[in-house]
């Protein structure tokens, strides 16, 4: 084999394995997150309060830290004496997408008993993401607040999204639904506010 041809084949090979780097560098890359649309065939139940998950005895959550719209972080303790409702969501769940409009149907409910939601959003895209899946999807009662990169989910044992936690005013966990929920019901409207007290 002539040196010209042998360095044709290793330039060749050369460009073949960077072509493969790349290729598997571009599929391991995140995907961008998307706005879930429900469709008719894909509808979801909600699950009614008896799927509550007591915690027993009741007790604090783990200290973490999540942000406000303006990239303030907040605590749990930042509430004392309200009653906290702590949805785990991302727009690009499914069961989320599904009891969000449940879920501020709850928080006009509980608005008046000094019993705050707060959906708290792990998408990567942030502020943003989430704005544009509120508008799409007509949510206008609930606030922006971000968990970036899971934290706080992580250090309450979140396993998966949904995750709810109830937040009594002595800042106990009372119980968490995993899944979503039928937030509208009257039962869970009634059993949440003898939750936190």
């Amino acid at each position: 084999m002539s040196s010209t041809t042998r360095r044709a084949a290793l330039a060749g090979a050369g460009a073949l394995v960077v072509g493969t780097v790349a290729a598997t560098v571009l599929l391991r890359k995140p995907p961008a997150p998307v706005i879930h649309t429900l469709l008719p065939d894909e509808a979801i139940a909600l699950q009614p309060v008896s799927a509550l998950q007591p915690t027993t005895p009741p007790a604090p959550p783990a200290a973490a830290t999540f942000t406000d719209a303006t990239g303030t972080s907040h605590s749990l303790a930042d509430f004392a004496g309200e009653g906290l409702i702590v949805n785990c969501w991302a727009t690009w769940c499914a069961p989320c997408v599904a009891e969000m409009p449940a879920l501020q149907a709850l928080a006009r409910k509980v608005a008046e008993d000094n019993i705050l939601v707060l959906p708290l959003s792990s998408d990567r895209g942030g502020v943003d993401v989430v704005r544009k899946f509120y508008a799409a999807h007509g949510i206008a009662d609930l606030p922006v607040w971000l968990d970036p990169k899971a934290a706080a989910s992580e250090a309450w044992g979140v396993r998966g999204l949904p995750t709810t936690l109830i937040i009594d005013r002595q800042g106990r966990e009372q119980g968490r639904f995993e899944g979503a929920v039928d937030w509208s019901a009257d039962a869970t409207v009634a059993r949440l506010r003898q939750l936190v007290g």
